[in-house]
């Protein structure tokens, strides 16, 4: 996945309004090589966490609201509220940012075809009749991202047994606002993960987005973007 293509549908709007970096994040679109030896999903999100201090710091910004998506983005978005507080001002992280039980197989790789990648984000969506056209693009751009050396074992190793690695974020210990947005008709997560992640958080608010997948800012790019902006400009 790139950060490219992922934000594309709600990106120009954001930017009439705010100063947008959407960064490719540590074993993803530019960020593949150099990750060897990181292993667990808390490992990978304290490691993009870093990542983002560091391109704050490259950019000279003090002080950010961040914007996660899913069990990447939005798992990298909480490590850095854990670490890093004071860099940021509010939060959004959407799909439950990870928190919840790991995929019971590793997504494509089992069987990496078109046709599986294709599956494979057509889950995002709560329908995928309509958004053929850009889930038929967006199949042929993340099979060839996929296919990269490198890709298949920096994927993997997000999803790996991080026994004996750094522990969980303490979301108890988070002070930051932070907006939930998780879509009613999600299918790659249940709404009682972000639940129990903003049950978790002294300062979490959850939004469920009506018709919505996993994908909300491509099923209700406008209702997100609304969202968004209204929690950030709070």
């Amino acid at each position: 996945m790139d950060a490219a293509s992922n934000w594309a549908s709600v990106r120009p709007r954001f930017a009439g309004g705010f100063r947008c970096l959407a960064p490719d994040l540590l074993g993803f679109g530019s960020q593949i090589a150099g990750t060897g030896g990181l292993k667990g999903p808390q490992a990978w999100a304290l490691a993009r966490a870093g990542q983002v201090v560091d391109l704050l710091d490259q950019h000279g910004l003090d002080r950010v609201h961040v914007v996660g998506n899913s069990a990447a983005g939005g798992a990298a978005a909480l490590a850095l509220l854990s670490v890093a507080p004071d860099r940021v001002d509010r939060a959004v992280v959407m799909g439950g940012a990870g928190t919840g039980p790991p995929p019971p197989a590793v997504p494509f790789y089992d069987n990496p075809t078109r046709k599986s990648m294709r599956a494979t984000l057509g889950r995002l969506v709560a329908d995928e009749s309509v958004h053929e056209e850009l889930l038929d693009e967006l199949t042929g751009l993340r099979l060839r991202q996929a296919l990269r050396p490198g890709a298949e074992p920096a994927f993997r190793s997000m999803f790996a047994d991080g026994a004996g690695g750094p522990p969980p974020v303490d979301l108890t210990k988070i002070a930051n606002p932070v907006l939930a947005l998780h879509g009613e008709r999600d299918r790659v997560s249940p709404v009682e993960v972000s639940q129990r992640l903003v049950d978790a958080l002294p300062h979490g608010r959850l939004q469920v987005v009506a018709g919505a997948g996993h994908w909300i800012h491509v099923d209700r790019p406008d209702e997100f973007c609304s969202l968004v902006e209204e929690f950030l400009n709070a």
